[in-house]
């Protein structure tokens, strides 16, 4: 298997603040890789810089062997922070108003709605949907243009254990269809029931990157590595 994006001592300053400091990640294709790390550990500035919402201050990305460009942009979908959704519009009517601003076929809106599991919500606004639905919608939006590769911030976010355990499922699903996801998070029961590989970050550094392997404690390896990184950077 190759890799389909991966990162060459990636930094991001803001003043005098090392929100990514030399990070190196490589991210294997259609696989799901979890990005964990404690709050602040700058694992969303990583995730800003590979959707471009962020220019990165120095370090190199690649995306399919070749170097990041804001045209790969049309083979990566995201949905960083909350869904970017108009509370009094239908899931398709949202879906639509996607499908116009990018040029892209109607048939596209069925195929995400059957892919997300919302395509029985009918004239349903999406400001009566649960949290969980809201997600399942925002991913469907980051799913429309075909993505090669999917990026989610914390997507289990406020969901109950049933909203959780179907974004776990559809996540699950994604590399069959040919999707490569990334997810950040802190939950690591969720990572550890959803990732093939992992990164720890802490302090702005990537401190650990490996395969997942049932056989560790992923609580003490996380831990562990944070620990480390905190007493490196006393």
């Amino acid at each position: 298997m190759k890799n389909i994006l991966v990162t060459q001592n990636l930094c991001k300053n803001f003043k005098k603040q090392k929100a990514n400091n030399n990070i190196s990640i490589s991210i294997m294709e259609n696989s799901v890789y979890g990005l964990l790390g404690p709050n602040g550990a700058g694992k969303s500035t990583l995730l800003k810089t590979l959707t471009g919402m962020i220019t990165p201050t120095s370090g190199e990305i690649y995306f399919n062997g070749r170097p990041w460009s804001r045209n790969d942009l049309l083979s990566i979908g995201a949905l960083i922070e909350s869904p970017p959704i108009y509370e009094n519009l239908t899931a398709h009517e949202n879906l639509k108003v996607r499908t116009l601003l990018y040029g892209l076929p109607d048939s596209r809106i069925a195929e995400v709605l059957k892919v997300v599991d919302l395509k029985n919500t009918g004239k349903k606004r999406t400001g009566h949907f649960s949290m969980g639905m809201k997600q399942r919608l925002g991913i469907a939006m980051a799913l429309l243009n075909n993505p090669k590769l999917l990026i989610l911030d914390e997507p289990t976010n406020g969901l109950d254990p049933i909203g959780i355990g179907e974004l776990r499922e559809l996540i699950r699903s994604l590399p069959q269809q040919g999707i490569t996801v990334i997810l950040s998070s802190h939950i690591l029961s969720e990572v550890e029931q959803i990732a093939d590989h992992i990164g720890i970050i802490a302090n702005g550094r990537l401190w650990y990157e490996d395969k997942i392997d049932a056989a560790n404690d992923l609580e003490a390896l996380f831990m562990d590595v944070v620990r480390k990184a905190g007493e490196f950077n006393a």
